[in-house]
C-alpha cells in the first residue's frame, strides 16, 4: 500500500449563498495507494459527496475550493518526459481537468437513472467516452464497450449494448454505470453510494463485483456511504465525515474495535449488537449542524457528551493518536464499547 496516487491535503470546499457562506468540506487530508479501498461514511449532509465531486473538478462556480486545498494526483497525462507525476487537481483549468476525469479518476454515481441519458443507448454513451479519451475507432470503442458489458455481469452484451436506460432493471442499470465509470481503465474509481436504492440481495452481487473489478482493472477504489456495514465489507481505511469535517481516520478493524472520537463512539452505539439484549435503539440526541458560516470549532460539540471549555474556544487539529490512527478532538477517548467488525459483517450477512 506505499504506491500513493492520490494525496489530498487541507480540502476545503466552500459555496457562497445570499445568507453567508456553506462551508461544505473543511481541511479534509488522507492518500490512496493503488489496489487500496477508502471508504467515506457520514451522514446525509456530512460532505462526503461535495469532498469526491471536489477531487473530480466538478463543484461549479459560485462553489469553490479554497486556495490552501492540495489535490495531488500520480499521472505522467502532463508530464514532457513520459514519467508519472504529481500534478495538483486544484489548480487546474477544466479544459486540462477533461484529460482526468473519466480517463484516470472515474465515478460511478448513487441513482443510476439520472447518471444515464433515456434518450440515448448504452452504446452510444459508452461510446462517446471511450473514443473521447482514448483515441480509438468507433468499432473499437464499441468492442471494448461490449466487454466491459460482460465484465460487470449483463448478459448477452453484444446485443444489450443497443437497448436504452429504461428497458434494464434497477441493478443492471447500476452495472452499466459502473462500467461507464471503468470504459476508461482509470486509476481510481469513485462510488458513490452506488447500492442504496437496490435491495439488498442486488446490494451484495454489486458490492462482489466491485471488489472483483478492482482487482481485475488493478485500481484505488473511493467507496462513499451512510451504511457501515457497507463500509465493514469493502474498505481498508475509513474516513469518518460530521458536519462537513474529517473527524477520525484508520482502518477498519480499528474503527470497529477502537473508535476514539466521541461522534465515531456514538455511531457505532447506534448499531443493534448481536450480544446484547435492548428494548430501545440508542440514537445520537440533537440535531446535525447547520452548515451555514459555522464557527471555527468541532462540529459535534453541541451533541458531545465529552466537551470541555477548551472545546468551545479552540479549533481541534487532525492528529495522530497512534500509528495510522488520527483523530479531531481535544479529548479522545479510550473507554470504548466496541463495535467488532465481524458483528458487522454477520449483520449485513443476515439481513
Amino acid at each position: 500500500m506505499n504506491d500513493i496516487i492520490l494525496d489530498v491535503r487541507n480540502m476545503s470546499t466552500h459555496f457562497p449563498v445570499a445568507e453567508g457562506t456553506v462551508k461544505a468540506v473543511n481541511q479534509l487530508s488522507f492518500t490512496l495507494s493503488k489496489n487500496e479501498t477508502l471508504g467515506i461514511v457520514g451522514e446525509t449532509g456530512s460532505g462526503k459527496s461535495v469532498a469526491m465531486k471536489s477531487v473530480m473538478g466538478m463543484i461549479k462556480s459560485p462553489g469553490y475550493i479554497t486556495k490552501e486545498s492540495q489535490i495531488l494526483f500520480k499521472t505522467k497525462e502532463f508530464s514532457k518526459d513520459g514519467k508519472k507525476e504529481f500534478v495538483d487537481l486544484a489548480k487546474l483549468k477544466q479544459k486540462d481537468f477533461t484529460r482526468i476525469r473519466g480517463k484516470h479518476i472515474g465515478m460511478v454515481f448513487q441513482d443510476p437513472m439520472s447518471s444515464l441519458n433515456p434518450m440515448f443507448t448504452i452504446a452510444d454513451q459508452m461510446i462517446e467516452t471511450i473514443v473521447f479519451h482514448q483515441n480509438v475507432s468507433i468499432q473499437e470503442a464499441r468492442e471494448r464497450a461490449i466487454k466491459l458489458l460482460d465484465d460487470v455481469g449483463i448478459a448477452n452484451p453484444a446485443e444489450r449494448i443497443d437497448d436504452y436506460p429504461f428497458q434494464f432493471s434497477g441493478g443492471q442499470r447500476q452495472r452499466v454505470v459502473i462500467a461507464i465509470g471503468l470504459s476508461c481503465n482509470p486509476e481510481i474509481l469513485i462510488a458513490d453510494e452506488p447500492t442504496t436504492a437496490l435491495d439488498v440481495t442486488i446490494q451484495a452481487q454489486i458490492l462482489e463485483l466491485m471488489k472483483d473489478l478492482q482487482k481485475e482493472y488493478d485500481m484505488g477504489m473511493i467507496y462513499i456511504t451512510h451504511d457501515l456495514s457497507v463500509i465493514a465489507e469493502v474498505a481498508d481505511k475509513v474516513i469518518v465525515m460530521y458536519g462537513g469535517t474529517q473527524m477520525e481516520m484508520t482502518d477498519i478493524y480499528t474503527l470497529f474495535e477502537k473508535p476514539r472520537h466521541p461522534y465515531t463512539h456514538a455511531l457505532l452505539s447506534c448499531i443493534p449488537r448481536h450480544d446484547i439484549k435492548v428494548d430501545l435503539l440508542n440514537p445520537i440526541k440533537g440535531q446535525p449542524p447547520v452548515m451555514l458560516d459555522p464557527p471555527p470549532l468541532c462540529p459535534f460539540l453541541p451533541r458531545c457528551p465529552y466537551a470541555t471549555d477548551k472545546c468551545r474556544k479552540e479549533w481541534p487539529e487532525l492528529t495522530e493518536v497512534e500509528e495510522n490512527h488520527y483523530i479531531r478532538c481535544f479529548n479522545p477517548i479510550s473507554d470504548t464499547t466496541p463495535v467488532h467488525y465481524d458483528d458487522v459483517i454477520d449483520k449485513k450477512e443476515a439481513l
